[in-house]
């Protein structure tokens, strides 16, 4: 199969570009090679390479010639450093989709696999002792400011236990990022259902892994500890520690594209499947801190008590749709992928993947 990788040279995408080449594909990259993203030429060995942004309409024509299916990586990530990012966001994640999508329905490419995300939930699942499952609401300065970190019952202010939540929890992005890949989905759909073609939503979890931008404002936290310790120093944990997440090896992301590529065939026409993407074992961002410092012998971590307004405090995967659907597994687990990212060379500094 012929698949078209958009933003291919990055972090996921060079992966993934990978996993399809050892399974036999013909991956086309298309990427812009902004110089903040990459300091030297991609080696993506067996790929082809057209140099374009996606949002040049005629460059993606030309680079759909002859594809089988899309996978589609390009974005700017990360909660970025304040508003005035929203524009280039909605540039890059919706705009850049939309040209995608057009060029695909002109050139009758059925098979779309999106790169999604975990933040289009807001907040995670809760359980009230006395409530049942609730959805509180964005937390206050006030409270983060006292140090208030974890949200209570809407209903009756009661503590509440984090779960795990699926795909068809309710939607509530909470900053810029998060609106975007929100629409990139909705956006998607409408091309499915327009064309009758086959989409495929991967909502990552935490990716990390080997080739993880360093030193750079839009990257996830595992970057920020991981170029904390490359200059010795100590990683800089907010809030106090104990907010979960799901970090999922890239490796397991990039074969997870590779399962949903080669399924999305056999999907009914005009379909959109999201699936969550994550290892499966919730960890706290003090726990991730903490196996990064010792795998590199580093200082130990600080926690800040620090936050950023628009983010979550829990929300962890439950990939049992993907896993029972597509037959993929997570291979890498918490404390084998932690050891070699501790160790492993990052890329320079980037905003889009």
């Amino acid at each position: 199969m012929r698949v078209l990788v958009t933003g291919g040279a990055g972090f996921i995408g060079a992966h993934i570009v990978t996993a399809l080449t050892e399974r036999g594909h013909e991956p086309v990259v298309l990427d812009a090679l902004l110089p903040t993203a990459h300091p030297g030429p991609p080696d993506l060995p067996g790929a082809e390479m057209v140099l374009a942004d996606v949002r040049d309409a005629e460059a993606v024509r030309a680079a759909l010639r002859g594809v089988d299916a899309v996978c589609h990586q390009a974005a700017m990530v990360g909660l970025g450093k304040d508003f005035a990012d929203a524009p280039a966001y909605v540039g890059c994640n919706d705009l850049g989709t939309a040209v995608l999508l057009a060029g695909m329905a002109k050139a009758g490419v059925n098979r779309l696999v999106l790169a999604g995300s975990m933040v289009v939930y807001g907040e995670g699942r809760y359980d009230c002792p006395r409530d049942g499952v609730v959805r509180p609401g964005p937390r206050a300065v006030a409270d983060l400011e006292a140090g208030r970190f974890e949200p209570l019952c809407p209903v009756c202010g009661a503590e509440l236990v984090p779960g795990l939540v699926d795909e068809d929890a309710p939607v509530e992005p909470r900053n810029v990022y998060a609106t975007t890949k929100l629409t990139q989905e909705h956006l998607a759909a409408a091309w499915a259902r327009s064309t009758g073609g086959h989409a495929v939503s991967l909502r990552y979890h935490n990716v990390y892994g080997p080739g993880m931008p360093r030193d750079t404002p839009y990257a996830g936290v595992a970057s920020f500890f991981r170029s904390s310790l490359a200059r010795g120093e100590a990683p800089r944990v907010f809030e106090d520690g104990a907010q979960r997440r799901d970090f999922v090896h890239v490796r397991d992301v990039a074969a997870a594209n590779a399962v949903a590529l080669e399924a999305a065939g056999g999907r009914a026409a005009g379909s959109f499947t999201a699936y969550n993407t994550g290892s499966g074992e919730p960890h706290t961002i003090g726990e991730m801190a903490s196996a990064l410092s010792a795998a590199r012998s580093g200082p130990e971590p600080v926690v800040t008590g620090e936050f950023r307004l628009g983010d979550v405090r829990h929300v962890t995967a439950d990939s049992a749709r993907l896993r029972r659907e597509l037959g993929w597994l997570p291979r890498v687990g918490f404390a084998e992928g932690m050891a070699e990212f501790a160790r492993a060379q990052q890329r320079a500094s980037s905003g889009v993947r």
